[in-house]
This record gives C-alpha cells, sequence and structure tokens, in this order.
C-alpha cells in the first residue's frame, strides 16, 4: 500500500527491522545503492525472521536509477531539518518514504528541491540526541500513514 525507500542504508539490523515492517503491513521495500552491507548479511536476516518470503522489495542501483523507473511517484523525504511535522500529511496509498543513510541522511539537494514535500519526527532540542533510529522513523512514519487510511488492509 505504501513505498518505503531506503537511500544507502548502513546497518544492516536497521534495514532487516524496516523489511519486516514491510512485510506486515504489505509495503514495498526499494532498497538505493550502495549498501552498506550484503542481501545474505546475516544480521540483516535475522532481523527480518521469517518474513523474507513476505517481502516485496526491490534494489536500484543509484537514486537517479530510482527515480528514472518510480517518475509518478509521490515522494515524501524524512529528515530531521523538515519544518512539517509527519502528521501535517495527508498520505494516500501508493505514497514513497524516502530516508536516508544513517549517518548522514537523504542527499541535501533532495531537501532543497522539495521543501514542501520534508517531513519530520518531532523530537527533543539536543546536540546530542540528533535523531531516531532508522527503523524506528520508518515505523512512526508508515503507521501514521496506515492510521490516516483507516488502517486499509491491516486487520
Amino acid at each position: 500500500m505504501f513505498n518505503i525507500v531506503l537511500v544507502e542504508p548502513e546497518i544492516p539490523a536497521n534495514t532487516g527491522n524496516i523489511a519486516r515492517t514491510c512485510a506486515v503491513t504489505n509495503s514495498k521495500l526499494h532498497l538505493i545503492r550502495p549498501l552498506g552491507f550484503s542481501i545474505d548479511d546475516k544480521h540483516l536476516k535475522r532481523a527480518g525472521l521469517d518474513y523474507w518470503d513476505l517481502l516485496n522489495v526491490q534494489i536500484y542501483e543509484c537514486l537517479d536509477d530510482f527515480f528514472q523507473k518510480n517518475p509518478q511517484g509521490n515522494f515524501y523525504f524524512a529528515t530531521t531539518k523538515a519544518k512539517n511535522y509527519y502528521t501535517e500529511i495527508t498520505y494516500r496509498p501508493g505514497d514513497y518514504f524516502l530516508f536516508g543513510k544513517e549517518t548522514k541522511g537523504l542527499p541535501l539537494h533532495l531537501l532543497e528541491q522539495n521543501p514542501e514535500k520534508c517531513i519530520r519526527i518531532p523530537m527533543l532540542k539536543n546536540d546530542h540526541a540528533r535523531s531516531l533510529n532508522l527503523s524506528n522513523s520508518v515505523a512512526v512514519v508508515v503507521y501514521e500513514a496506515f492510521r490516516q487510511n483507516n488502517f486499509s488492509g491491516l486487520i
């Protein structure tokens, strides 16, 4: 129903947890290379447990490849730099949620070109608490999108 896009994810356990969230919500997982791990990584598989057969995943060579193959997408960019809270947007089935790599986030040019499509999760203002864990952020955003759509397709 929704699309989760991980741009250059680095930590296999995070991607495994996100894969599990995608599997139980029937959300498609898009992975954009370079990946900081192998798809066969034991930590990735352990975090996703036995949900891999339920997962719809597509891998892209780079960000340009992703946008070329998904030209009609309605994209939202998760970042701590956004003005809009993730709850201030009305989501529709099929929307894409892009999340950046754990150490750097999304490329700055995406955020600068799409400020109205940037969303953030509110957090305590503290230089030592930079952001939520990536897998937690994905879960927060995707479940808000499902909530707005009356949890369509979920029981």
